[in-house]
């Protein structure tokens, strides 16, 4: 259930899906995600399903943290990347292997503590979590020319907006019962908004847990 075989099939499904980006295939591939789900749903990691976590959230399914990952990366090697909602790590994980470096918060402790150990466990080491409330962001780190958010916002917040580099990228699900996800560009003139697809995310919640 965690073989190579299994990733690779994993990998297959997305780019069916229509996932393109081979640097975000690959990074999917390289990231053990039975390891940042119990072990009871760990026969069930690669499937492409949300899965809980505990603290009333979720493990994304595969695809959506593939896709959001290829609109942030645009064909490009980032630097400086913010993720909002830690959760188990798992994007985390894979942000660090298309990142130079990766920011990421988490607002219930036990959630940041155990993305902390999985990710050292790992051996990954250009993540830097933080034990925060996610909605303002980090300015003293900005700006980011990526950032994107594992929970929905119920409108775009101008707070993270302004932590984008000039050429960034945001991609983050926003809404309260019909959720989109929606790509924030910034160029010299300002911000440009695009809604995508329609998606299902636990709700951006504020203050620390």
């Amino acid at each position: 259930m965690t073989s190579a075989r299994t990733k690779l099939r994993m990998v297959e499904r997305l780019r069916a899906q229509g996932i393109q980006d081979d640097a975000v295939l690959a990074a999917m591939f390289a990231v053990p995600r039975h390891l940042f789900v119990d072990e009871a749903l760990a026969s069930r990691a690669y499937d492409d399903v949300s899965l809980p976590i505990n603290f009333n959230q979720t493990i994304s399914q595969p695809y959506i943290v593939a896709r959001m990952i290829e609109i942030l990366r645009n064909g490009r090697q980032l630097n400086k990347v913010l993720e909002i909602g830690t959760g188990c790590g798992y994007q985390a994980a894979v942000l660090a292997h298309v990142a130079d470096s990766v920011y990421s918060v988490e607002r219930i402790e036990p959630l940041h503590l155990r993305a902390k150990k999985q990710l050292s466990e790992l051996q990954i080491h250009n993540v830097t979590l933080r034990y925060a409330d996610g909605c303002a962001g980090l300015p003293e780190v900005a700006p980011f020319d990526g950032i994107i958010m594992a929970a929905a916002a119920p409108t775009l917040l101008p707070a993270l907006r302004a932590q984008l580099a000039i050429g960034g990228r945001m991609v983050l699900p926003v809404g309260m019962n019909e959720q989109h996800l929606y790509l924030i560009e910034r160029d010299v003139n300002g911000y440009r908004e695009t809604k995508l697809e329609a998606v299902k995310f636990v709700p951006l919640l504020m203050g620390k847990a």
